[in-house]
This record gives structure tokens, sequence and C-alpha cells, in this order.
């Protein structure tokens, strides 16, 4: 089963600038972030990324500014810069 929109999905995710620096992470968690596709909960990098994903992949974006805008930026995070995305989706619930 391919993610699609409505679904929501539950992901491992790290954000990184395209040096490596790493911003954000939730790889060695017990617990997936959930994201409903197309709800507006996630970057449009993101949202666009989990469409067509299947259980089990991994997928690595590396997204131009206008794709992560944010309303408020963590304070580590440049608004104009290009992140580098590593999701890995641990499941799909289908609505």
């Amino acid at each position: 089963m391919k993610a699609k929109a409505g679904d929501e999905v539950f992901i491992y995710e790290t954000t990184s600038y395209r040096n490596g620096t790493v911003l954000y992470s939730n790889y060695n968690s017990k617990s997936p972030v959930k994201v409903l596709i197309g709800g507006n909960q996630a970057t449009a990098a993101v949202d666009e990324g989990l469409r067509g994903m299947r259980v089990g992949e991994i997928r690595e974006l590396t997204a131009p500014h206008f794709l992560v805008k944010r309303k408020g930026y963590p304070p580590n995070v440049s608004p104009d810069s290009t992140l580098v995305i590593k999701m890995k989706l641990d499941r799909i619930k289908r609505k």
C-alpha cells in the first residue's frame, strides 16, 4: 500500500543541513512522528515526499528553503537554508 493524501502516517525523520549538521532527529526514538498527508502538519517538502511511500521505505530529500518554510523556526534553523530530510515510513493509517 502506498501513502496518499488523507492518510495518517508515522515516520522517523532526520533533518540536517547539507554539510551534515543535524537539526532534528527522532530515529533513535521509539515513537515515530504522526503526520496527516495534505493536512498542513508538515513542511511542503515532507508532505510531498511522503506521497507514494510504502511501509519500511526510506527517502532522502534535498529541499530548498521555499519548501521547508515554517511560521516559526527553531532558533537553530536558518529560514533561508536548503535542508536534507531523511524519512522512514513506519506505518500508514488509512482513513
